[in-house]
This record gives structure tokens, sequence and C-alpha cells, in this order.
């Protein structure tokens, strides 16, 4: 199996090669399964709440839990893209601008797996998000 190292130093001709996807699809699989473990983990606390008999230790825990919550839900966001990052993985489409099909590139991947845009189309779109936002 490739190296990050290996993997920044292959010519660009060897983009997305065999050996790359399954660089990648290992690299998102483990993000995944990491994801879910976290998942669980706060699932737990959740329904084992601790005893709190004082009003701050019950206000403390309640803060606590609504940022788990919103970790959940993060968590479950990124799960849902790297399931569609393998589905790109496997049709041919990773690694490949979903706007332009021009490659993506190995930093930005080895960076942010779940990318489907590459640098400027990105930045193109948060800055239209911006504009149409106000």
């Amino acid at each position: 199996m490739l190296t990050k190292q290996q993997l920044c130093k292959a010519p660009a001709s060897d983009y997305m090669n065999e050996a790359q996807r399954d660089f990648f699809k290992n690299s998102l699989l483990s993000l995944k399964q990491q994801a879910q473990a976290h998942i669980e983990t706060i699932k737990q606390q959740l329904a084992n709440p601790p005893e709190c008999n004082d009003e701050a230790d019950r206000a403390q825990y309640e803060d606590d839990m609504y940022l788990n919550l919103r970790l959940v839900n993060r968590e479950h966001l990124l799960v849902r893209k790297i399931d569609s990052a393998l589905r790109r993985l496997q049709t041919g489409e990773y690694g490949y601008c979903q706007e332009t099909g021009d490659p993506i590139g190995i930093a930005r991947l080895l960076i942010r797996p779940t990318a489907e845009f590459g640098t400027d189309s990105k930045v193109i779109n948060e800055e239209k998000e911006k504009f149409y936002a106000s």
C-alpha cells in the first residue's frame, strides 16, 4: 500500500491509478469507522446520563449534551459525504471536480478526502454563497 509521501511524489500521469484509489478507499473507510465509533460513544453517553442533584451540574450536563448532539449531527453528515466519495470511487469519478471534471489533486484529497470540487470551483461557489446569503 502507498504511503502519503509516495502518493505526493507520484507523477501527474499516475493520477487516480489503482494504487491511489485503494489508498483513498482505505482512508475513507477508516475515517468512516472513526466517525461511526464516535457517534456510538456519544449515543452511549446520552443513554446513561449521570445523576445531577445540583442545578449547576444539570445545566452543565445539558450544555455538554447539546454540544455532543451537534457533534453527532456533524459526524452523520461526514458519514454521508464519505459514502458519496466511496460511490464516486466505484464509478471512477473520485478525485475529479464535479463541476469542471479537472483533477482535484492529491494534496487536497489528503487534507479533505471527501472533496467534491477543485480549489478554484470551491472558492467560486463559496463566493456565490456569500453573495446570495446577504
